[in-house]
Parts: structure tokens; sequence; C-alpha cells
């Protein structure tokens, strides 16, 4: 694979045919790179007050997601530190119960591209399933909330977490051992991933 530099594979993902259909809405693709981000974050697809905002994880998802990282604003919308990358880059639509799913083809394509052109990333934090499916494949557990237990196997490249959506609240109830064992250990992770920078 050539390396090309992340405006080049900005270009690349405003022109490519199967995003056309975006772009005639006046769409970009919603993402942060930076080269010299120390950690990344995958989630699924921007919903649509992220895709009009052109901000991702601009929501109730990121203020939580922000919380569970311990990470201010600041840090966290700093493409050199860290870099925000979905598993598609544009807005999928509504679906009969939620947004769609980002299209299957996105991530396989552009994330090898993006990674290659960010050298220094240490810890990757996969977030919700289509996220954890993709990344850990035959590693991933029976389900979501098995493999985030098991987060100490993924270590330290990968740290696999549920979706930080106000929709999973019952979830959290129901096992409060991640916020009690899991969030204090990702917070540790973060730090000390960042501290260099």
């Amino acid at each position: 694979m050539t390396q090309l530099s992340l405006e080049q594979i900005h270009q690349a993902i405003l022109q490519d045919p199967a995003n056309q259909a975006f772009q005639e809405k006046g769409w970009q693709p919603v993402y942060q790179a930076g080269a010299g981000a120390k950690l990344a974050i995958i989630g699924q697809a921007p919903g649509i007050k992220a895709q009009e905002a052109q901000i991702p994880w601009r929501d109730a998802s990121g203020k939580r997601l922000r919380e569970w990282l311990n990470l201010s604003e600041a840090v966290f919308y700093d493409p050199d530190q860290v870099a925000l990358i979905p598993m598609d880059f544009y807005y999928p639509g509504k679906g009969k119960t939620g947004d769609l799913p980002p299209r299957k083809d996105f991530a396989s394509k552009w994330h090898p591209q993006l990674f290659q052109a960010m050298p220094d990333l240490q810890l990757t934090i996969l977030v919700g399933n289509y996220a954890n499916k993709a990344y850990l494949k035959d590693r991933y557990q029976k389900n979501l909330t098995q493999t985030v237990q098991h987060y100490q196997d993924y270590l330290p490249q990968y740290f696999p977490l549920v979706h930080p959506s106000p929709l999973n609240g019952r979830w959290l109830k129901q096992h409060p051992w991640f916020q009690e064992q899991v969030v204090p250990v990702l917070q540790e992770q973060v730090a000390d991933c960042l501290k260099n920078h």
C-alpha cells in the first residue's frame, strides 16, 4: 500500500464514487485524524447531529464517553492526541429501530490507510458492537458484555467498550462492575497513552 498523507486520504474519501450521494447533500466525512495521534477511538457512524455539526461525538454519547475516558473536550478534540475514526464517516440514515448500521466495506477500505499515516498510535478503543466485531474478529466473545468483561485479553492494543449512548442506561445499571472495575483501568490506560504528549 502506498503511504498517503492524511490530506491525500481525505481527498480520496471525498472523491470516492461510493460517497457521492453524501457529497451531493453537501456532507463532509466526519472523523478526526492527526499525524501525531497516540489514541484512536473507533465508533460506529456519526449520528445526524454529528453529521450536521461536522464534529464526531458532539452529543450525549460523546459527553459520557469523555467522562469514561476522563478527557477534557480540549484533549478529546485535539487531532494530534486523539484520532476519532468511526466505522463509516457519513450518517447512514434512519432504520426501523434507530440509525442504519455503518456500510460494511467502508472501514476496511479507509481505516488501514489512516492508521498507516498515524505511526504513533499506541491504544485503540473499540466502542460498540460494530467496531469490536470488526477489529477483534475471532477473538470477540459470545457477546459485547463478555468481550468488555474480558478487556484485559485485548490489551495493550485494544480496549473494548459498550456504546455510551443514553439508550444503554439500563445495561449500565445491570452491570455495575463496568463503572467500578473497567472505567478506572480505562482511565489509567488513556492517561498513560497520552502522558508524554
